[in-house]
């Protein structure tokens, strides 16, 4: 499988290590009511789609980047490859 890396190019699968759902991005806020609550489901629930999915990859064997690939789970397609940087910047995260 190749990911096009945004700022590398096409790069193997093999370089980077899968590690989990993009919804890792939004990590709940630690303070206030339901935050317990929020924490479980964030570290334990996880969708298992059949389609379109947005994964966390990190670039272990390149430039250590992490990226929100979106990847088809049933043909293994990839239809998009974003910084992550980039995707929590957008939803404000991260500054």
């Amino acid at each position: 499988m190749i990911i096009d890396h945004p700022l590398l190019g096409p790069c193997d699968a093999q370089e980077f290590t899968y590690k989990g759902d993009a919804c890792l991005i939004d990590r709940p806020e630690g303070l206030g009511d339901g935050a317990e609550a929020a924490f479980h489901d964030y570290a334990y629930l996880r969708d298992n789609p059949a389609g379109l999915h947005r994964e966390l990859w990190f670039h272990e064997q390149g430039d250590r980047s992490w990226l929100v690939v979106t990847r088809n789970t049933l043909t293994h397609e990839i239809v998009g490859v974003e910084l992550a940087r980039d995707v929590a910047r957008s939803r404000g995260r991260g500054r």
